[in-house]
């Protein structure tokens, strides 16, 4: 290409350096002609860097604030740095990217304005991740500070371009399905359905059914064919939660359609292939499962192709507080009131309390102490102040010293206790005093259970005496 005498493109190294970038990035001279740009931002507008170097940006760019909102122009002309502004990318087979945009001009020795450089980043996988709900699960958005969940929602964009099967493990309540569908939403397959199925609330024979479909006359109701959720998702996902909880039978069918790409309606006899893509999730720990053969190996690596485990809630402390903060601004917003602030008596309880029930429980809890406290958040209304349910404060009076104020501070080990006691009762109570529920939400064995309530002397109520005022997460 003839750049002309007054056109200066970069050289290699320089390129090189670009190209490390994850984010768009590209420059250009005074007269906005793109004298270098990366690999990333090529490949999120579908086009070579042989087919742009020397072009006009116009004739390469086309988004929303091209012309008199142009930010590159603006730090061309006038020498600004813009940051974070938003704006619509059209890339070459017609999709609207939504990116956010910082420029910059560029001087040379003497300070004079040579050019601009302009970095993007896609925002797919942010606005995916800020819409992303479910009625069911009551979550809202991810909130990921902590090192652990960033980590993870690093990796989504890289995982969601692929279209190999994921495996999302995670305690209850930590967001499976909301990772699930951000990873559709930000695939290529996002024009086609997410059909979500849980596994584990139906039985082997109406599983079978739902997964794939039938023929008109399979069983004695089946009047006309039904399309399984195979059919449904044809070229998107089909996210299969509590996968651990199917039958070896179905494990084998399930297993066959990986294989194969293909499976029969029940009462057909012919073969249809299937364009989808498996993300699966479970709440059991699936590689004990396999060791102590409830799972089949060979099912478990085909799903297990990248694994992601979702850290549970106790383990994200950077993000407790601004989860809590979250939920409340939605309650405020939906009550067309003022959001409160969470007081430091608030906030030392939101941090010292496990989370058995992980971000479902937590929302939930601040939505109840939302409810009793009238638009402010008391922390007597929180979980594990002895305060949530009327058995609870019962049993509050036989644990605990009377008037706390002339009572020096407990021990570190009798604080522990304490606090550790306040958990049991809590998960007890909100399950009805169903010790394996209650075992489960906190994460122990119904053994270990067992043993801590007789080394805490902790004693079931009376019959009747919680029941109808009960909170239950």
């Amino acid at each position: 290409m003839d750049y002309g005498q007054d056109f200066s493109p970069l050289s290699l190294p320089d390129f090189a350096i670009l190209d490390a970038l994850s984010e768009g990035v590209f420059t250009v001279d005074t007269r906005m002609r793109i004298t270098a740009i990366n690999l990333a931002a090529c490949k999120l507008i579908g086009i070579s860097r042989q087919q742009v170097i020397g072009r006009p940006c116009s004739q390469v760019f086309h988004a929303n604030n091209c012309g008199h909102n142009c930010s590159l122009q603006a730090s061309l002309k006038q020498g600004l740095m813009i940051r974070d502004q938003r704006a619509q990318l059209e890339s070459q087979d017609g999709e609207r990217i939504p990116i956010s945009i910082n420029t910059n001009a560029l001087r040379d020795a003497t300070g004079r304005i040579t050019g601009a450089v302009e970095s993007f980043r896609d925002l797919r996988l942010e606005d995916a991740l800020r819409r992303v709900k479910h009625p069911s699960q009551g979550i809202g958005d991810i909130i990921a500070h902590s090192d652990a969940m960033r980590g993870i929602i690093d990796q989504l964009p890289t995982i969601a371009a692929s279209q190999v099967t994921v495996l999302i493990q995670g305690e209850s309540g930590t967001g499976k399905e909301v990772i699930a569908r951000a990873l559709h939403d930000c695939s290529g397959r996002r024009r086609k359905p997410f059909i979500a199925l849980n596994c584990g609330a139906l039985p082997d024979s109406l599983l079978e059914s739902e997964l794939f479909g039938y023929v008109a006359g399979a069983f004695t109701d089946a009047r006309k064919d039904k399309p399984g959720r195979f059919a449904l998702a044809e070229g998107g996902t089909l996210f299969l939660d509590e996968i651990g909880d199917v039958s070896p039978a179905m494990q084998v069918r399930l297993l066959r359609v990986l294989q194969e790409r293909c499976y029969e309606p029940l009462g057909s006899v012919t073969s249809l292939n299937c364009d989808v893509r498996i993300i699966a999730a479970s709440n059991r720990h699936l590689p004990s499962e396999v060791a102590e053969g409830r799972f089949r190996r060979d099912l478990y690596y085909r799903l297990a192709v990248i694994p992601i485990h979702l850290p549970p809630l106790r383990q994200r402390g950077d993000d407790i507080l601004r989860l809590a903060e979250h939920f409340l601004e939605n309650l405020a917003k939906a009550d067309g009131v003022a959001v409160p602030e969470l007081d430091s008596e608030v906030q030392e309880r939101l941090l010292a309390w496990q989370w058995p029930g992980n971000v479902r429980e937590l929302a939930n809890a601040i939505e109840r102490a939302w409810v009793l406290g009238h638009g402010h958040i008391h922390v007597q209304h929180l979980p594990g102040s002895g305060l949530t349910n009327t058995y609870y404060r019962k049993q509050q009076a036989d644990l605990s010293p009377p008037p706390r104020s002339p009572t020096p501070a407990l021990a570190p080990k009798a604080a522990q206790q304490q606090l550790e006691s306040e958990q049991i009762m809590q998960a007890l109570a909100d399950h009805n005093w169903n010790r394996s529920a209650a075992a489960s939400a906190l994460g122990m064995h119904k053994t270990t259970l067992h043993r801590k309530l007789r080394l805490l002397g902790l004693k079931p109520p009376r019959r009747g005496s919680h029941q109808s005022t009960q909170t239950k997460e």
